[in-house]
């Protein structure tokens, strides 16, 4: 650069200036419209309250336990009494993206000596889709790892290494109980950092051989080595569940890396993820700028990690969706100018990708309220639901992927959360968060996904059709019926259901359930499955019958040889 002094893009009011319009998609909502939120609400609920109401406890299981997915469950245990469990989510659900921008900037300050102009069009990644689909857990540890990461790189430049190590011991293990994925990445960037850095130093002096740089980075990492042992006592727990799975789906990875600004409009979304790949592109091919060796090394290493991460890691699905937006936006920071580069060059490059950053927010500021508009329509129901009552709902849903995801899938759970009433799209996997749903009378109705319905059975999802679950759902378990934007259904399979609420505005309704009235009979075929798969479960009834059969046979041989020995 010609100039010493710091522009505007590399000044701290401009990081904090940015930290702050982070915030503004998420003033206006109630409730932040992310997908999975709501349903994380519920679990708050009942973890603060379940001594309170003696009805959680039979409804909903909880134990504290040790676990690397713990984020925002303890930061809403000070925080709810103060300012209520609503207020105390949206504080720090508000805090995510404003710590992922404020992170990756303080990198690219530590890795480059000044923010690069282009490091802008990496800020709007701060909204990616793991952030829309309401990972909040695993989005609150990566802002947190990027921000420790840039604490590493300080450190390390300001030769404080037994301060780093003595910090980062502590620091990983909160990091890990945030989310272990956090932990993970951590881990990864400050490897190929430290690689570097060691590489560095021993070719100065005069011995740059990559194995021994390779040895002493790992020996600096060690600090954050200590998690390893609370991830072997958590996951060789004996009520652990949760497997590992689906490697190397290309078409899914490549599709990751796409809708890595998923929310609403496809050709906004698609259309962004160009322009940052084009920035990308052009590190390679114009001449006057280009990619640091560190974040560049780390920027690798992540997509190596990305390449070889499963679909589902200990049961928690779309792990390799999760790492890509910061994947690339780690790449995006990565990008340096080289010596000679003009102010006027840079000053283009900063007002573009101040210009698409502010065209990112806006977007996402609009969709974010037509979603809050969505959700006030559909909550206007919870005044007619008693405080404590046994509430099932079903959301709608369609079989093809709509890019624009309706938000509504956990919204039952604002029940859980306003009236303490029962919902069945909480999560039960045992070892995986510290709530399982325990009510018995609720059957194969009792948690997620049971509360999304379909016009008709969906390949290879459990999503049931509409009229499957008003048919069969077990009525004594529960008192009312909530349909949230259902798909077309038989209004016979609704006899019994009194009607308490409609939306004006959609097709939604609350139905107070008549335990008393006679459910009407259907066949399988009649409630949307399909004939194969009746065969199947015919099939399957039929090699349980078998198998009960041989059993039983086995048992009365059994039963004989004892009365015969005995003799």
């Amino acid at each position: 650069m010609q100039h010493d002094r710091l522009h505007w893009w590399q000044t701290r009011w401009f990081v904090v200036a940015a930290m702050l319009a982070a915030a503004i998609p998420l003033l206006w909502p109630e409730i932040p419209p992310i997908v999975d939120l709501p349903g994380h609400m519920g679990r708050y609920r009942v973890q603060l309250d379940r001594g309170a109401h003696p009805w959680l406890a039979e409804w909903y299981s909880f134990k504290w336990a040790l676990i690397g997915n713990l984020g925002v469950d303890l930061l809403v245990e000070p925080l709810s009494p103060l300012i209520g469990l609503e207020a105390a989510v949206k504080l720090i659900v508000i805090a995510i993206p404003m710590l992922t921008v404020g992170g990756l900037l303080w990198i690219a300050r530590e890795v480059h000596g000044r923010i690069p102009a282009t490091a802008l069009f990496a800020l709007p990644l701060a909204y990616g889709y793991p952030v829309q689909f309401g990972f909040v857990n695993f989005a609150l540890s990566m802002a947190l790892a990027l921000c420790l990461f840039a604490l590493w790189l300080r450190l390390a430049r300001l030769g404080r290494l037994g301060l780093r190590a003595g910090l980062f011991v502590p620091l990983s293990c909160v990091l890990w109980v945030v989310h272990t994925f956090g932990w993970g990445v951590l881990g990864v960037l400050a490897f190929s950092s430290e690689l570097i850095r060691q590489h560095d130093r021993r070719k100065e002096a005069g011995s740059g051989h990559w194995l021994e740089s390779v040895i002493r980075a790992g020996l600096g990492c060690v600090p954050l080595a200590l998690p390893m042992l609370l991830m072997v006592a958590w996951r060789s727990g004996a009520d652990v569940t949760g497997q590992t799975a689906d490697f190397f789906y290309w078409r899914t990875k490549i599709a990751w890396i796409v809708m890595a600004l998923r929310d609403r409009w496809l050709w906004f979304d698609v259309g962004s993820m160009a322009v940052i790949y084009l920035v990308l592109f052009k590190a390679l091919r114009d001449p006057r700028i280009g990619y640091s060796r560190h974040l560049g090394l780390s920027a690798l290493f992540m997509l190596a990690v990305y390449i070889l991460l499963p679909r589902i890691v200990f049961g928690s699905a779309y792990a390799d969706m999760r790492l890509a937006p910061y994947m690339i936006a780690v790449a995006v920071i990565a990008i340096r100018p080289k010596p000679g580069t003009t102010f006027r060059h840079a000053a283009v490059l900063a007002a573009l990708g101040l210009a698409f950053f502010v065209a990112r927010l806006g977007g996402t500021t609009i969709s974010f309220a037509q979603f809050d508009r969505d959700y006030d329509e559909e909550l206007a129901a919870l005044p007619h639901v008693p405080v404590g009552a046994r509430l099932i709902s079903f959301v709608g849903h369609n079989c093809h992927n709509a890019w624009r995801m309706s938000r509504l899938e956990h919204l039952p759970a604002i029940a859980l959360v306003r009236r303490l009433a029962y919902t069945d799209d909480q999560w039960s996997m045992a070892g995986a968060q510290l709530l399982t749903a325990r009510y018995a009378a609720a059957g194969a109705y009792a948690h997620d996904p049971t509360q999304i319905v379909t016009s008709v059975k969906c390949p290879a999802e459990w999503w049931r059709p509409a009229n499957y679950a008003l048919a069969r759902f077990p009525r004594d378990a529960f008192d009312y019926v909530w349909l949230i934007r259902p798909p077309p259904y038989n209004p016979r399979f609704t006899v019994g259901l009194k009607p308490i609420w409609r939306s004006p505005t959609s097709n939604s309704v609350l139905f107070r359930i008549d335990h008393d009235a006679v459910v009407p009979e259907a066949s399988d075929e009649e409630l949307g499955v399909p004939r194969w798969l009746v065969e199947r479960i015919k099939r399957r009834r039929a090699r349980l019958e078998a198998m009960r059969d041989r059993q039983e046979r086995e048992q009365e041989r059994l039963e004989r040889l004892r009365v015969e020995q005995a003799r």
